[in-house]
């Protein structure tokens, strides 16, 4: 049967084939005489349907679809760190060479460049028993990361027959030829193919039990999220989505970064670009592109190729979790991409579920979160995926569906807050409308590794909050004169809490990154200084004498003050905090 077909109608991305030219679905074709890129995305008989992950503009009824016989997949090799693809894999500095500044339609470019020679160090020997996952080479990717070539996934258990000396080599080239059971052989290189929309297969997957520390106190301390965790930033325009990710993309303990743009204006994504291209990372002293993969699909690019950039983006990202690397993965937004499967909905005249969107929505966002993870490899090895994704809802509104929908799949929550944005401050994460799901996971790592008093200290900073936000609401009917000197004093830490230790400066040398024991000992001091004053309160001092004195601003002014790797300088706090108190009790006793 022939795998050519005609096309017999066009709406938007999607056309329509007539008749029956044999192809299957999910494969991926090319249409017209430009060879668009496309996937098949339904069967009828005598109609196939085809989404195109270009500009249609000019195709015509006749004009032939033509099948390759496998799905959209990705070429996964040495050359994914330190590059910039669009949605389906397509580097964009060689469209650039192809095409100018505008991507046109139908350029034909590799994903991985075919020419390069790497250095490579061959891991196995002939004779050698291999299977799924097995590392049969290694080649320095970049100076930040080491780049591990497996069997594929796919594979049987197999025997080596031949295998290259050490040398340098493409991504093409044959290294290491295999006997498979049946007798038959296969050759392995650099690079392997893996199509988009299946998980790569792992051996098992542990529970949360590592947090994925990103040196933001109000995540790493009161909202955090596990290595192989999901989490969700909405937010209003102008909120700090862009911006919070950046931050985690820099400062996180996460070995690579995968960053897609899905549906973001251009000249955010420009920034995004080239701020990437000139950051240092503060992990390995290069820059910061040596371990980050970019995924750029803007807002005026097609809409179909949208869609597909997430799956993209998260198949890169599990392959070098197979490799034994933590990978996060900062998807903005995922409400540009709902928008997209809305607007191909739309042309496929699906039924409508709420807001216009498909009603698969919902099992679409759990299949792509799903695939965060901790995992034990094919090879034995253990990696994980943790995934951050902005959510955009229209006018802040977190009752929309996108919102809702990835409520239910992800276990951290972190919601911008528009008051808080115009007010400076951030990150504008609101600790009321925010939640972490890993809290109770992680707590035996914080007791472990931070101190045994952590949990408990965290626990006691959000009931301050909690009774500030109560106070609050009788303050605004009322005013605070007429509050009790106990409840001036809560509202009074909670501000030291809001401005010491929630509220962070990105552009701070001491400030930008907090190592874990600094935020455990500003949370140790602040309470301290609660418990001293609520000791003078009680003894019958008034709040207004304590005001007198400058130790809450010196408290609120420790983040700065107080250099990462000085921790034993809080120690001069707490003295001076029973200072202030002896001179209280001293002046007014």
């Amino acid at each position: 049967m022939s795998r050519t077909g005609r096309i017999y109608g066009v709406n938007g991305p999607v056309i329509y084939v007539k008749d029956d030219p044999g192809l299957k679905i999910a494969e991926m074709v090319f249409a017209g005489p430009e060879r668009l890129v496309g996937e098949v995305i339904g069967l009828k008989k005598g109609l196939t349907t085809v989404q195109v992950y270009e500009e249609t503009t000019g195709l015509k009824p006749g004009e032939t679809v033509e099948g390759t016989g496998a799905p959209i997949s990705v070429l996964l090799g040495p050359g994914i760190l330190n590059n910039i693809f669009d949605g389906v894999e397509r580097p964009l500095s060689e469209i650039a060479l192809k095409s100018g500044k505008y991507i046109t339609r139908g350029v034909s470019v590799d994903s991985l460049d075919t020419e390069k020679k790497w250095p490579v160090h061959i891991t196995v020997k002939p004779g050698d028993k291999v299977s799924a996952g097995t590392i049969i080479a290694e080649t320095q990717e970049t100076r930040s990361i080491l780049h591990k070539s497996m069997v594929p996934p796919d594979y049987p258990e197999c025997t080596v027959k031949s295998a290259a000396a050490d040398g340098n080599y493409n991504v093409l080239e044959p290294l290491v030829v295999l006997t498979m059971p049946d007798g038959s052989e296969r050759s392995v290189s650099l690079s392997q193919k893996w199509p988009i929309r299946i998980p790569r297969p792992t051996r098992q997957r542990y529970p949360a039990s590592i947090p994925l520390i990103t040196g933001q106190r109000i995540l790493d301390t009161l909202f955090p999220i596990a290595k192989g965790g999901t989490a969700c930033i909405p937010g209003g325009f102008g909120t700090g989505k862009t911006m919070n990710q950046h931050q985690i993309a820099k400062w996180s303990d996460a070995d690579i970064i995968i960053y897609i743009g899905c549906g973001e204006r251009g000249n955010e994504m420009t920034q995004v670009l080239e701020d990437f291209g000139k950051l240092s990372d503060p992990k390995t002293g290069n820059l910061m592109m040596e371990r980050t993969s970019l995924i750029a699909n803007t807002s005026n690019m097609p809409v179909a190729a949208r869609e597909a950039s997430i799956y993209t983006g998260i198949t890169l990202a599990e392959y070098y979790r197979d490799m034994g690397y933590d990978v996060a993965i900062m998807a903005d937004s995922t409400s540009r991409w709902a928008e997209a499967l809305r607007e191909l909905s739309g042309r496929l005249e699906e039924m409508p579920a709420e807001e216009g969107f498909p009603a698969y929505l919902a099992s679409r966002l759990s299949a792509f979160y799903e695939r965060a993870g901790m995992m034990q490899n094919l090879n034995g090895t253990e990696g994980s995926v943790s995934i951050i994704g902005a959510v955009s809802p229209q006018g802040g509104d977190f009752s929309e569906p996108v919102t809702q929908n990835t409520k239910r799949f992800v276990r951290c929550f972190w919601g911008l807050d528009k008051t808080l944005a115009y007010a400076r401050h951030f990150p504008a994460i609101h600790w009321l409308t925010s939640y972490s799901e890993y809290l109770e996971d992680l707590s035996p790592w914080y007791r472990t590794h931070v101190s045994p008093r952590f949990v408990t200290d965290r626990t006691r900073i959000m009931a301050i909050l909690n009774q500030e936000s109560s106070l609050m609401e009788i303050v605004k009917l009322i005013g605070s004169d007429v509050l009790p000197d106990d409840q001036k004093l809560t509202l009074e830490i909670a501000r030291v809490i809001r401005l010491g230790f929630l509220q962070q400066n990105a552009f701070h040398a001491e400030d930008t990154c907090v190592p874990m024991d600094k935020q455990f000992r500003m949370m140790e001091t602040i309470l301290y200084l609660n418990e001293r004053c609520r000791d003078l309160i009680v003894r019958g001092m008034p709040m207004s004498i304590l005001k007198e004195n400058d130790i809450f601003e010196r408290v609120i002014a420790i983040k700065y003050d107080v250099p990462n790797d000085r921790p034993e300088l809080f120690d001069q706090y707490q003295k001076d905090i029973d200072a202030f108190y002896d001179d209280v009790l001293a002046r007014n006793g």
